[in-house]
């Protein structure tokens, strides 16, 4: 789970990863700095500057609390931060911001290496969080990157921006409520809750071509049917389980790019995993 911290948590958690696999010599600070705030001639540095609320885990269903099966948990604010990463240097007199460009470089192979924050670089309050912080690279176009430095009391320099989906922060235990009294018997037979809901735990891979098969892991899916969608493309539709696995195939005419797979499981369960389409 994470806590209300998590959002400086993410942040300390990339520059960890950045001290730790820059490779660099002598090694460059990092910074999570205002672009127009002093931290040095010689940096690379991680700016904050949108937070979104992500659009497909904002109208997630309450669920039961795993520790507690007699207690309804709100769905958690799930989060996308949006990062400038700014290279800094001294200009040489005749290879003017080449240092800064080696620095940019170095930077990004990181990020492109770990397109998942690893564990070992975790703050400690996120090492229990349920869910993984996906480093993405986006391009922003000149014109709107232009707009965003014009607010900074510093002219423009290289940039380049990445987006960290997905963070879910967790409300407070006070927002829980009961779950509503099961109904024991309505004539013959009984009706009553799950004593232990289904969840899918694991996708694997998370990424390939498109057509590939995707296995999802879970516990207590048996008897459960399952709902899976790529975007609004549905790849199963109340498929009866009868295991704690099941496959969907990535549709063949998917583009390259970063999608949401959207689980179901009897409307009991619900979780969104972010899959990547390679060439």
């Amino acid at each position: 789970m994470s806590v209300s911290s998590a959002i400086g948590l993410v942040s300390s958690s990339l520059r960890n990863l950045l001290i730790g696999e820059m490779t660099l010599n002598p090694a460059v600070p990092v910074t999570i700095l205002a672009p127009d705030e002093a931290g040095g001639d010689q940096r690379i540095n991680l700016f904050l500057y949108k937070v979104e609320e992500n659009s497909f885990l904002k109208n997630a269903d309450w669920t039961v609390d795993p520790k507690n099966a007699s207690q309804l948990v709100p769905p958690p604010l799930s989060l996308n931060l949006f990062y400038l990463m700014t290279p800094y240097a001294k200009n040489d007199p005749q290879l003017g911001n080449a240092t800064a460009h080696e620095i940019l470089g170095d930077a990004m192979r990181v990020f492109y290496e770990n397109s998942v924050i690893p564990g070992s670089f975790l703050e400690p309050d996120l090492k229990g969080a349920r869910e993984q912080f996906k480093i993405i690279f986006n391009a922003l176009d000149p014109e709107e990157l232009s707009r965003l430095w014009s607010t900074f009391a510093q002219p423009f320099r290289l940039s380049v921006h990445y987006q960290i989906s997905t963070v879910q922060v967790d409300m407070a235990v006070a927002q829980e409520k009961p779950l509503p009294k099961r109904v024991r018997t309505i004539g013959v037979p009984s009706v009553e809750s799950p004593y232990t809901p289904p969840a899918v735990t694991g996708i694997s891979p998370a990424s390939g071509p498109a057509g590939t098969v995707v296995t999802f892991t879970g516990q207590d899916l048996q008897g459960w049917q399952a709902n899976v969608s790529l975007g609004s493309q549905a790849l199963l539709s109340g498929q009866l389980l009868n295991a704690n696995t099941f496959t969907a195939t990535i549709p063949a005419a998917t583009v390259p790019g970063f999608y949401d797979i959207r689980v179901d499981i009897s409307s009991l369960f619900r979780r969104v995993f972010l899959f990547e389409v390679t060439a």
